[in-house]
């Protein structure tokens, strides 16, 4: 077993800030591990962070912290951690294979990955003009004319929500599940479209531009933009519950506001996978803010084995 000073798990937007962060102290030794896939790889384009007015893509925003904390000596290695436990004062981390890692101090950023169909062009599409978060990218829908592709009830408060944005929306629900009946009125009181029926294609005539979404009956129904909602995203807490870390009813983590820290001492949480409004520059500040108190009590770790020797 290898050990460290922490151990990050997560490389998206929130583990590469405290990575950097860490690496910026120059003596504590940390390991990220991350899967290589997450919203953060899903995402063409963050249009609403400070300093790119043009847009980034989560790759190459990933590319760039990546590049940054291992100049800072901060270590990388891909695999997949499936179990978390304590033992005596240290965190230990199993990934699949086998391999086992240990540190003191812990941070959780495994974040969220979001529900959606296996449909040709869907992926190609997001963050560039197909969406997930209306406080992300409402903005880029603006009287455009805005497909919702969803599912149930999920599907239909995300029409009513963008209904603010622009009054040529059309929800398609794909999977045909119940919406209730005060939803469908209210979305028919807005002129609404809705649509039951599953789609078969999402359509992008150029390399991340929507133009419609096909249906399964062959119809296709044009927008020039997009969103998805389809309910019963995935948390990725389940290395959190393992170590008794306190969840909340959506399985997001609970963590002390000032430091992201969790009910478990020196195990911390940043980015989508605690609770917030799941926007990049949030899980930037998240993951800051866990390095600094993760510094913090690293040199209390420290200067208690220096007094007990």
């Amino acid at each position: 077993m290898k050990s460290y000073d922490t151990i990050i798990v997560g490389g998206g937007i929130a583990g590469l800030q405290a990575a950097i962060q860490l690496g910026r102290y120059s003596t504590i030794r940390t390991l990220v591990i991350d899967a290589g896939y997450g919203r953060s790889t899903l995402c063409r384009s963050y249009h609403n962070l400070l300093g790119f007015p043009d847009g980034i893509s989560g790759e190459e925003l990933r590319k760039r912290g990546e590049e940054t904390a291992a100049s800072l000596g901060i270590e990388f290695l891909c695999g997949r951690a499936v179990e978390a436990c304590k033992q005596n004062a240290e965190f230990l981390i199993t990934l699949e294979g086998g391999e086992v890692f240990g540190a003191p101090t812990l941070l959780l950023a495994t974040g969220v990955i979001d529900r959606f169909p296996d449909l040709p062009g869907l992926v190609s599409c997001l963050g560039s003009s197909m969406y997930i978060c209306p406080d992300c990218d409402g903005y880029e829908v603006q009287n455009r004319r805005t497909v919702v592709l969803g599912a149930g009830k999920a599907g239909a408060d995300m029409a009513l929500t963008l209904s603010d944005r622009t009054d040529q929306l059309i929800y398609i629900n794909h999977e045909k599940t119940g919406v209730p009946d005060s939803l469908l009125n209210e979305l028919r009181s807005k002129d609404i479209r809705y649509i039951e029926a599953a789609a078969a294609e999402v359509v992008c005539p150029s390399e991340g531009q929507l133009s419609g979404v096909r249906l399964e009956d062959g119809e296709t129904i044009e927008a020039e933009k997009g969103f998805i909602a389809f309910g019963g995203n995935h948390v990725h807490s389940g290395l959190a519950e393992q170590l008794g870390v306190k969840l909340l009813h959506n399985r997001h983590v609970e963590t002390d506001a000032r430091s992201k820290m969790t009910n478990i001492e020196h195990v911390w949480a940043a980015g989508d996978l605690g609770a917030h409004s799941e926007q990049a520059a949030v899980a930037m500040g998240e993951g800051l803010l866990s390095a600094i108190w993760i510094h913090k009590a690293l040199v209390k770790i420290k200067q208690k084995s220096a007094t007990s020797r």
